[in-house]
Parts: structure tokens; sequence; C-alpha cells
């Protein structure tokens, strides 16, 4: 069996299989927040504290003094808080300038019940032609957000938001976790790609964190992709070195949360 460019990348993006990626794409939507003011320090951390990849915009990765420690993903979707319509993601890159980056993986963030679907759904499917053509492994984070959403939470929407992140060719599908284990393993199930769950927003608790990675993978995702939680948080490598327990060493969330008990007081 020959190895393709895909598999290689897909390689540099996970371990053993499993994703721990860490986004930090959020600085173009809402600004410089806490822990993406300085970056690259943060990057650094996130870096010693074993993540398998981070995702960022395409500046970030041309503006960086050295090549990152390990995989990165560049995410190529942008709207800001400012904007005429935040749900309304555009694409702003391509997969061949990814590559000219040496990114491991490209990232599109999709809305599905906004009425701006229809152009994020054509982005999405012409951007995994143009993944597929060069070795690129995509990354769809589906959403449901905008106007036809009534409970964003709703397993069954989850499902279908999922489903059609992998219709349209991405190689792996992230979505926001159903709330718990059960509903989860459902929309894992019915999704033919890979998932991971998304992080959402930031939790004063880090228990719930990990409880929450934990409950993801036992219900078969391949791995969580957690921003705010760890780039805002006051020590983002030992959370990083906490989740990687539970995603890459399938250890339990008390054996994790040892790990986060171990920061500096």
């Amino acid at each position: 069996m020959m190895v393709a460019g895909k598999q290689v990348r897909l390689g540099r993006i996970t371990e053993k299989g499993k994703m721990l990626c860490i986004p930090m794409d959020h600085g173009i939507t809402a600004g410089p927040m806490k822990g993406l003011d300085k970056i690259y320090d943060t990057i650094e951390k996130i870096e010693r504290g074993g993540a398998t990849a981070f995702l960022v915009q395409k500046g970030i990765i041309k503006h960086m003094k050295r090549v990152p420690k390990i995989g990165f993903i560049v995410h190529y979707s942008a709207s800001t808080t400012v904007g005429p319509d935040p749900n309304w993601k555009v694409r702003v890159g391509s997969a061949l300038s990814a590559i000219r980056l040496g990114a491991d993986g490209l990232s599109v963030h999709i809305n599905i019940g906004s009425k701006m679907e229809p152009y994020m759904l054509r982005k999405l499917g012409l951007l995994a032609d143009e993944c597929d053509a060069l070795g690129l492994p995509m990354i769809a984070m589906m959403y449901p957000r905008g106007e036809a959403i009534k409970d964003p939470n709703d397993p069954n929407i989850l499902a279908h938001v999922a489903r059609v992140g992998a219709e349209l060719g991405a190689d792996i599908v992230k979505v926001p976790f159903t709330g718990d284990e059960n509903t989860f393993r459902k929309v894992v199930d019915a999704c033919p790609a890979p998932v991971v769950m998304a992080g959402g927003p930031k939790m004063d608790n880090d228990e719930a964190v990990l409880t929450m990675a934990r409950a993801a993978m036992n219900a078969g995702a391949m791995g969580v992709t957690i921003g705010r939680n760890v780039f805002m948080h006051e020590h983002p490598d030992i959370m990083v070195r906490a989740l990687r327990a539970i995603v890459i060493e399938d250890m339990s969330v008390k054996e994790a949360l040892s790990i986060v008990e171990t920061r500096p007081k």
C-alpha cells in the first residue's frame, strides 16, 4: 500500500489516531481576547502541553518567527462580531495557499440554519474538492446557528449538521457537544466521517471541561478541539496536559484532574 499525502498530514495532526487540537481563530471574530493577545506565547504553551495540533488564521503562521513544533491547521473562514452578519462565514483562502504555508490541514466554519447557508455549503463542497486534489485534510466546523435554529443543542439537529459536513466531503467533522454521552454517540454513529467535539464557551470549572471531553471520547469521538477553555486558562499548558491524558492516554477524569491540580497556586 502506498502512503498518500493526506495520510501523512493526518498523522501530523493526530496521535494514536486521536486529535487534541486547540483552535485559536477567534482573534478575527472578536479581537485579541485573553490568551490571544500574545498568541505566540500561548502556542508555545500548547506545544509544551502536548496538543497534537493548533488551528489559526493564515496571517498568524505568516508572522510566526519559527517553525511550529506540532501540527497546525489553517482556518479559511471569517466574519466579525461588528460585521453585518456574524453568522455568514466567508471563504478567505485556498487549499493551495495552505500547502504553501506548510499547513497539515485546512478548516472551514459552516453555520447551518443561517440565511446565508447556501453560500457556505458551496464553500464547503468546493474546498473539499480542492483539498482532495492536493492531499490536504479538511476539517469542517459544523454549527447549528441562525434564524432557522430553535434549539442549537437538539441532538437531531446536531446529527443533521454533522452529516452535512461528511456528505460534502470533510475528512473530519467538528460539532458541538449535545450535553450527554448517549445523545452524542448517536451524532457520532450517524456521521460517516470521524467526529471531534467542539469545546464551546468558556467555563469556570476545569472538571466540567474534562468531564465533557471524557464523555465525547466515550461516545466514540476521534478527539476534541477546545479553544477558549484552554487559551483563556491561567495555565494553558497544564490544561492541555490534562486533556491529553483523557484524549490520547484514555485516562479518567479523576486522573486528568490530578494533573490540573499540580498547577502553581
